[in-house]
């Protein structure tokens, strides 16, 4: 009978060590679910002017420009800056920003992209 009590009162033990466990357990993921509902606070306010991270850069000329300075525009790739330098060389200077829309791989889209960052004027 001694051994039986010994064995009830272990099992109570090891059972109560067990609902600890849980609560623990039940505690952490209520943590952590609630650190998840929680929104997350966002600086947007700028505290620096737009201009003085990215000045605006002077337009790129079409007619005397490299394939280097026109792959620093947005959307031209290696590829399509060698596409405008072999299309300049074939057909002679470009007369308006618009004539570059002849070059194969750019759109209207694309040149509302490059709009005042290219340009066709003497350099003189």
């Amino acid at each position: 009978m001694e051994t039986r009590r010994k064995i009830a009162r272990g099992e109570w033990v090891l059972l109560g060590l067990t609902g600890l466990f849980l609560c623990l357990l039940l505690g952490l993921f209520l943590r952590d679910r609630a650190a998840l509902e929680a929104p997350a606070s966002v600086e947007t306010r700028l505290s620096v002017p737009v201009e003085e991270v990215r000045p605006d850069p002077s337009p790129v000329n079409l007619n005397t420009a490299d394939a280097a300075a026109l792959t620093a525009l947005p959307g031209i790739g290696e590829e399509l800056a060698a596409r405008i330098v072999a299309y300049r060389e074939e057909h002679g200077p470009f007369e308006a920003v618009e004539n570059l829309t002849e070059v194969s791989g750019i759109g209207q889209g694309k040149l509302a992209a490059l709009e005042g960052l290219v340009t066709v004027e003497d350099s003189e």
